[in-house]
Formats: C-alpha cells, structure tokens, sequence
C-alpha cells in the first residue's frame, strides 16, 4: 500500500511526489526522463522525490530483477505502472475493431499486472483503452471496454487498476471525471478506480476541485502537470487549492507528475518539486 500522501499531525503536511520515468524508447513526449533508467532514478532520489511511475511498453522486455534492484538500491516505491505505450508504439487497445488486437491489448495488460503485483503498484489504463471506430456503434465500442476492464480487474483482485479522463483531443471514450465515475457504475469492480490528471481536467472539467471532490471515494491515483504540460508553476493551474482539497478528503496516494521535458528534463523535474513543497512550507 503506498505511504499516505499527507500526514496531518500538528498541522504538517507530508506529501508523497513521484514522477514518470519511461522504461523503453518511447514516442511520448509528456515523460521527463526516457530510458537510462539507473541513472535517472539515482537523480530522481537525489531531488527529493519519494517514488517513480514507471511507463512500461511491455513487461516481457524489461529485466524486472534489475529493475527491482535499482529501485531497492534508491529506495524508490513505484506507485504507479502506466501502460500508454502499447497504444502509442503497438496501436493495441481494448476498442480496435480487429478482435486479435483486442485480446493481444488484454493480454498486455495482464502482463502489467502482473508486473505491478511484484512492484505493489497500481495499473494505469489510458489511452489503451482506445477510441470509437468509424462505423461501431457506441453501444458495441462501450461492450468491448467492459469486456476487456472486466478481465483485467479479474486477473488478480489485489491489484487496482485506474481509468484516467483524457482529453476529447486524445480519444473520445471517458473524457470527464462524469463519464469516468458513469463508466465505474456499470464496470462494478471495486478494485477499479480513477486517475485524474490536472493537464486533462484543465481541458474538461468545468471546475478541477468539483471534479475532484465528485472522484474523492474512486480516487486511487493523481497525476500533475500544469496548464501547458510543463512543471506545475509553468502554467496557470492553481495547485494550492488542489492540494487543500486532496488533504481535506483525506487522499492517501501519491501524486505523479507526468510532464514534457522543458526546458531540460533535470529542470523540469527540479521545479516540479520545488513547486509543490513550496505549497506546504
């Protein structure tokens, strides 16, 4: 279980930050670090962060004992797996009309939760889960996307999976908060929550910490980045009243920062944490 993100005693918040680190060459450009993996998780632990999101293409290309090892050697818990790249570089999604690419996009995610069981993280589904194709119904797309959600969150109980809203300009299946929280009524798994990402809800939702307060009990994971996808403080998203509201409904995850790497991804990276420490002094 991940450490709480705020500790409330005598009035001292303890927030528990992450950031995204790719394990494979990837095409994504919000990632500030790609690749080099001991490396960057040495610096990481040097600016102070608390853990790392890993974004796994596929498993079965990953040395996982040397991963553990360098993860262990940090000491860097892993709160998070995203799996975006198999739709990014494979095109594999829940909702593609070829039903081969569907169950080899299910098989892909079982095989991250697998990892994610030996990791004690999270799965995230983003974009995997696809978009509408031309000609399928709305009715047909949305049975597909339970199918394979019910499958996945099967596969082993003990481990949550998050659907993350993302923005209408990425896919148009589960933009909003609304349409997430509608989605998780009829998917009825309670091992299956909600990421909410500050970049997508600054597009969709009509007020962020509505948004947030709506998602508090399904809330399993937090993503930040700001207005613009650069560091938190780059744009003009308000993470004060953010944080004050995850702390009031008592969120207990880690909060990721998933950004581009402006202007430099060691930068970035810096004023991120800067950012958001500075928030609680």
């Amino acid at each position: 279980m991940a450490p709480d993100l705020f500790d409330s005693k005598n009035g001292v918040v303890k927030m528990k930050l992450s950031i995204v680190v790719s394990t494979q060459p990837a095409s994504f450009n919000a990632v500030a670090y790609k690749g080099r993996i001991k490396d960057n998780l040495e610096n990481i632990k040097k600016l102070g962060y608390d853990g790392v999101e890993l974004a796994v293409r596929d498993p079965a290309l990953l040395d996982v004992d040397e991963i553990t090892s360098f993860l262990k050697q940090v000491k860097l818990p892993v709160p998070a797996i995203g799996t975006g790249q198999a739709y990014g570089e494979e095109n594999l999604s829940f909702t593609d009309v070829n039903f081969d690419v569907r169950s080899r996009a299910i098989d892909r995610i079982l095989s991250q939760i697998d990892l994610a069981k030996k990791l004690n993280a999270v799965v995230i589904i983003g974009l995997v889960r696809g978009k509408s194709g031309v000609g399928i119904s709305a009715d047909q797309t949305e049975s597909w996307l339970i199918h394979a959600m019910r499958e996945c969150a099967s596969h082993d109980k003990s481990v949550k999976l998050v659907i993350e809203p993302i923005n209408r300009y990425e896919t148009d299946l589960i933009n909003t908060v609304e349409s997430g929280m509608q989605f998780l009524d009829k998917l009825g798994k309670d091992n299956v929550g909600l990421l909410l990402d500050t970049f997508h809800m600054n597009i969709e939702e009509p007020s962020i910490l509505d948004s947030i307060f709506t998602a508090k009990d399904r809330l399993f994971h937090f993503h930040v980045a700001d207005s613009n996808r650069w560091y938190p403080g780059a744009g003009h998203i308000d993470f004060r009243e953010i944080f004050n509201l995850l702390e009031r409904i008592n969120y207990k995850g880690f909060v990721s920062a998933e950004i581009v790497p402006h202007p430099d991804p060691d930068t970035a990276a810096a004023k991120t944490i800067e950012t958001l420490k500075a928030i609680h002094k």
